[in-house]
């Protein structure tokens, strides 16, 4: 069983994509809450309301670390998606923590990330522009077997 941590943007259906490609291969996925709003109030919804949006947001993020660093430490691959729309801080967290812990690290961006992610892109052991691309170098991973 291969373990795979799918990390980075929310808005798009990349990972719905990864895991309906990988199907019938011997892989498990994980990935952070998407639901935006419910991983933006989680601390105050568990640990109390926060009057100051500073340490509401505090209290979310550092909730979602806990379940992000379990995912990561989890993973024999992590997976992490830049998006174009809006710009992942957490998701270069995320590929940073991955790449200080030795996981082998897969990153997904458009071309237009190239240079903007270089150093990211200079720790992954593959930088992949399409979703399909993963579930590829996951096959191949798994099986050996080339793209048909």
């Amino acid at each position: 069983m291969l373990n795979v941590y799918l990390s980075g943007e929310i808005h798009t259906d990349w990972r719905e994509q990864i895991i309906t490609g990988a199907a019938g291969l011997d892989v498990s996925f994980a990935a952070p809450v998407t639901d935006h709003a419910a991983s933006d109030d989680c601390g105050v919804a568990i640990l109390g309301a926060e009057p100051n949006k500073y340490w509401h947001d505090h209290k979310g993020a550092m909730v979602n670390a806990i379940r992000t660093r379990k995912g990561i430490a989890d993973a024999d691959v992590v997976v992490v998606r830049f998006g174009d729309q809006y710009k992942q801080w957490n998701a270069a967290f995320d590929a940073g923590y991955a790449a200080a812990l030795g996981k082998s690290l897969i990153i997904l961006h458009g071309p237009d990330h190239a240079h903007a992610l270089k150093e990211v892109d200079a720790a992954a052991l593959a930088v992949a522009e399409e979703p399909q691309q993963v579930v590829e170098i996951l096959r191949y991973v798994l099986t050996g077997a080339l793209p048909a």
